[in-house]
């Protein structure tokens, strides 16, 4: 598999057009589920601080995901009819190890299932400072989590990915956002890979297989 060209609407940086706070439109207020390694945590605190008001935030909470005696069953059916109930968006933040998470792989999956529970729901890749391509125009696949690989490739793909802005301009990424709720009524997701059944552990920066 090649490199994954990333697809960034440089809202930010640059000599961008840009439109004045007045003549901008302001979209809706979305329910987003934030899918995150642990590790990562502070970046999943920075985003929902930066959109505070812009977004509301509906992350599983780790410590439930991390209980031993909790069932994988049991796991996945609350990430879906629970912490995925009526959010329209989901968001991953890609760190180094982000792809090895198997929770971060049941919620994508849940996120591209349209079922009573919860609809379908946009997805949003974002590669943090602390991946090893952050900032390249290309990624390696084999570091972002499958199943969001599989909604990045081909001329229409249903999922889109960016890097982490630095600046953080909270207009842009909810622009990021809205742009993947709309493409839910006009693209057909992917969502054909075998659930992780545990977390992987190879070396991260080799990616899976």
């Amino acid at each position: 598999m090649g490199s994954i060209v990333v697809v960034v609407k440089r809202e930010m940086g640059g000599q961008p057009k840009r439109r004045t706070k007045r003549n901008r439109p302001v979209p809706q207020c979305r329910n987003v589920f934030i899918s995150f390694h642990e590790q990562d945590g502070q970046w999943r605190n920075q985003f929902v601080s930066k959109l505070n008001g812009r977004m509301i935030d509906c992350s599983v909470k780790i410590d439930y995901v991390n209980k031993v005696n909790r069932k994988v069953d049991d796991i996945r059916r609350v990430i879906r009819d629970e912490y995925l109930k009526d959010t329209t968006v989901t968001v991953v933040l890609i760190g180094v190890e982000t792809w090895q998470r198997k929770h971060i792989d049941w919620e994508i999956g849940a996120t591209l299932r349209d079922t009573d529970a919860n609809e379908l729901g946009g997805l949003v890749g974002i590669v943090l400072p602390t991946h090893p391509d952050y900032g390249k125009p290309t990624k390696h696949p084999r570091r972002i989590p499958p199943r969001l690989v599989d909604n990045l490739l081909g001329k229409d793909p249903y999922a889109s990915l960016y890097d982490w802005p630095k600046p953080f301009e909270e207009h842009a990424v909810v622009e990021w956002i809205e742009r993947a709720h709309s493409r839910r009524d006009r693209v057909e997701p992917i969502n054909t890979l075998e659930y992780f059944a545990k977390n992987r552990r190879t070396d991260p920066l080799k990616g899976w297989n």
